[in-house]
Order: structure tokens, then C-alpha cells, then sequence
């Protein structure tokens, strides 16, 4: 699951392209399939949004949320990808992008009516 924070006068007009933009990220890096999208976007009023000095109006959270199992070689390769794919594709400075994992053990995952350690038909690797 994927979560996005933005200024809603800068994040809604690129809403479509930058899921589309972390879908492709993430099947390059992690061999995630294409039915596999869950993203949910936060377009927030500029006064409920709070941001560190030095950042303009396009700056914008992405949270990861994963099944534990990635490498950390390939966690950073998919946050580079990102700033470089965000940055080639939307014009939005790595400065103005953060990015962060959050790794929770397969049992605290519950979908489909059971819990992340007892699915046996993923269609994609946990340990890439």
C-alpha cells in the first residue's frame, strides 16, 4: 500500500501519472505485477501541510508500506528509482520528494481473509 501527501493544487493535476510512475518503479525494481496497485492520495490545504525550509510547493510524501522481506540493496534501488523516474517524468526535484519504507512482518498483513504469512499464491517475491 502506498500512501501520497501533497499540496492538493500541485498533487491532483499528477495524481494519475505518479501512480503510474511508482507502479512502473515498482515492477522494475521489485517484480511487482500490474493488478498489484494500491495507492491512496492525500491532497492536503498548504495550511495542513507542513514542510521542511528550503522546499517549494511541490513537495511530496510517499509512503511505502511492505511485507518485511526486501533486501536493503533493493529497497535503495527502489528509492532512487523513484526520485530519478519522478524527477525525468513530472520535472519534481529529488529535494522536493521524500520517500520513506515501512516494513512490517508478514503476519501483521491481513487480505483476501487471512493473514500475509499464511497466503501461498502470491504472484510476486517478498525476498528480492
Amino acid at each position: 500500500m502506498i500512501l501520497v501527501y501533497g499540496i492538493k493544487e500541485n498533487l491532483n493535476p499528477i495524481k494519475a501519472k505518479l501512480s503510474n510512475i511508482i507502479h512502473a518503479s515498482m515492477q522494475v525494481v521489485l517484480g511487482m505485477p500490474e493488478d498489484k496497485r494500491a495507492h491512496r492520495f492525500f491532497p492536503m490545504t498548504k495550511s495542513d501541510f507542513y514542510y521542511p525550509e528550503g522546499r517549494s510547493d511541490a513537495y511530496t510524501v510517499i509512503e511505502i508500506n511492505m511485507m518485511a522481506g526486501r533486501k536493503v540493496d533493493t529497497q535503495k534501488a527502489l528509492i532512487k528509482a523513484l526520485f530519478n523516474n519522478i524527477e525525468a517524468e513530472l520535472a519534481i526535484s529529488p529535494i522536493d520528494v521524500e520517500i520513506t519504507i515501512k516494513e512490517q512482518p508478514k503476519h501483521c498483513w491481513g487480505f483476501r481473509g487471512i493473514t500475509g504469512d499464511e497466503v501461498g499464491d502470491l504472484n510476486y517475491r517478498v525476498d528480492v
